[in-house]
Order: C-alpha cells, then sequence, then structure tokens
C-alpha cells in the first residue's frame, strides 16, 4: 500500500514497467517487467516465458484483509514469502515476493545475501529484514521523483487520497498463489495445468474474476508482467539466421530486436526524468513569465481551473478540496 505515513524512508514509486525493469537491472536479475493491456492467451503467449503476474489496485481500508475472490489461506507455504510492515513499499515488496518463489534465478550478490539470511524466517520478520536494507530501499527510491517541495508546517487541512496496492500472482510447485504483503498468508488457487498456457490460464481466471468486481469501465487498477528479457535470446537467433543466410526471417527478428531497444531507449528516457529535479526549471520559468508580464494572468487562470475541479468534485460530493 503506498501512503504518507509510517514510510521510514520508501517513497511512492510508479507502476511503471520502466521502473520496474531498471529497479530488476540494479538487483541483478535478468528479468524485465512489461504493461500486459489484455489477458487474452495470444497476448500472454508472446510474452512467454512468463514468471508472474504483478497486479496493482485500488485499497480499500475497510475491506476485509482475509477476503479474496477466491482460494484459501496456506499456512504452510512452502516458497518465500514476506510481509509488508511500511508504507510505500509494497511495489518492491511484491518484486521480491515473486522473484523468491523462481526456481534458480540469478540475482546480484546482495540480493542473495538477503534471501539467504531471510530464509526460515516468519514473514513479519523477514518484512522487517528486507524493509531494513538500506541499499534496497536506496534501490527501490531511485526511481522516485526527488520530494524538493514540502507543504508540511503551513497548517494547510489533510486530505484523504486514494491508496493503491501491489499484489503478485505467481506458481508454485503445481499451485497458482497470490502473494499479499498486506495478508497472513498466502493465498492458494488451486492446481493449474502443466500443459497448454500452463498456470498463466489460472491466473486469468481469478484476475479477471477480481477485475469483475470494479464497476464497469472502472480504470482502478493495471497489470505487469514478469518476463525473461528477450533481448539475449533475439540478438542469438538474428545471427543464428544471418549465417545461415535466412534474410527474410532475419529481417523479421531484427524489426522485433529494434523494437526492443526503441522501448530500452524510452525507458531510460523516462526514468532520467523521474531523477531529476525539476524545481530550478519551474523557479526559472516562473521568472519569464514575470518578466513578460504574464504570471499574473497565468495565476487567474490557475485559480479559475481549481475552483471548477472544486464545483465537479464537490458535485460528486467530495468536500475534500478547499479553494486557498
Amino acid at each position: 500500500m503506498s501512503g504518507d505515513d509510517d514510510s521510514n524512508g520508501w517513497q511512492l514509486t510508479e507502476s511503471d514497467p520502466g521502473v520496474f525493469s531498471e529497479l530488476l537491472k540494479n538487483l541483478g536479475v535478468p528479468l524485465i517487467v512489461d504493461d500486459l493491456y489484455t489477458l487474452d492467451p495470444d497476448s500472454l503467449a508472446a510474452l512467454q516465458p512468463l514468471h508472474a503476474l504483478i497486479f496493482l489496485f485500488k485499497w480499500l481500508p475497510s475491506s476485509d484483509p482475509s477476503s479474496s475472490t477466491s482460494g484459501e489461506y496456506d499456512k504452510d507455504f512452502p516458497g518465500f514469502f514476506a510481509h509488508q510492515v511500511v508504507n510505500n513499499a509494497c511495489a518492491t515488496l511484491a518484486v521480491l515476493n515473486a522473484l523468491g518463489n523462481i526456481p534458480g534465478l540469478p540475482t546480484g550478490p546482495e540480493l542473495a545475501e538477503l534471501n539467504s539470511f531471510t530464509t526460515g524466517m516468519d514473514p513479519q520478520t523477514r518484512g522487517l529484514v528486507i524493509t531494513s536494507a538500506d541499499w534496497l530501499r536506496e534501490a527501490h527510491n531511485k526511481l522516485s521523483p526527488p520530494s524538493a517541495i514540502s507543504l508540511d508546517g503551513l497548517g494547510l487541512p489533510k486530505t484523504s487520497e486514494d491508496a493503491y496496492h501491489f499484489v503478485v500472482y505467481v506458481p508454485v510447485l503445481g499451485n497458482l498463489y497470490e502473494l499479499d504483503g498486506l495478508k497472513q498468508f498466502p493465498v492458494r488457487h488451486g492446481l493449474h495445468d502443466e500443459g497448454g498456457e500452463g498456470w498463466v490460464k489460472k491466473a486469468r481466471e481469478v484476475i479477471e474474476a477480481r477485475i469483475a468486481t470494479y464497476p464497469p469501465g472502472a480504470l482502478e487498477f493495471s497489470l505487469l508482467a514478469l518476463r525473461d528479457d528477450p533481448l539475449p535470446a533475439l540478438q542469438s537467433r538474428l545471427e543464428q539466421l544471418q549465417v545461415a543466410g535466412m534474410d527474410g526471417e532475419a529481417a523479421e527478428v531484427a524489426m522485433t530486436l529494434a523494437d526492443e531497444q526503441t522501448k530500452r531507449e524510452r525507458w531510460a528516457f523516462e526514468n532520467s526524468l523521474r531523477k531529476h529535479n525539476h524545481v530550478g526549471l519551474m523557479h526559472a520559468l516562473l521568472i519569464a513569465l514575470a518578466k513578460a508580464g504574464r504570471l499574473s494572468p497565468a495565476q487567474e487562470k490557475a485559480r479559475q481551473l481549481m475552483r471548477e475541479r472544486i464545483e465537479k468534485r464537490k458535485a460528486k460530493g467530495d468536500q475534500g478540496m478547499e479553494e486557498d
């Protein structure tokens, strides 16, 4: 869950594949994360091999933490599971809960040492150890926007904001599990098929049932896929086709490879924007507007837009916004 209190230095992160993929790179894990816009079999098959699905949804504090659309608690879960003990850490915790249940996965030395040290710990203690790791918190915060502007001490009224939470769906020993750091135990959703789509078919059924509990047209969730990095396989395949003189197939693979590389370039650019402190730019723009005599009109336009937003929120029954 994401929030402002009890974060212990953990900052909010975006539900973005570029952010997650950069985190995996910093952890020394040869996997990436991709957005999922559909759960149809063909789209999922194109991303194989899939290792886990990361589901982001709107968290409701009034809901029963043990409730689920299906499944049952597994108190004897044989895999890796850690509780979320601080706010804002749910994204990284979801990733670790997934990585810890992928057999034979290579990792960086720090993550390998952390996994080894927490072996045999109960979920609560493991969560405490994980969120106390300075290097992991720094890797998590590395792609969080700088908090250069603070409203603390201004006496502004506090308003509640929507909180969102990450959970993971992952196969473990022939069963599909839902790993939610806010729940006491992992949730077992039953056996999955070994052939065909495998565990992905079961995951689709569970996730679609969960999405169906939202109002029609709701956009309060997103889905990410944890998968192998396709670049090494694509590069190897391209070299093989070029050596074999199969120019047509080589051209198709080259296009796919170029698309993947373009995506990485976009991720790198967006991540650089996330890391950058834009306060200096904003200050320079305000000075330029003032010198041009356009700052006051811009302020009045902003106030008008805020008044319109307040009226719209009040019309929906939300009294949490007040004009200053």
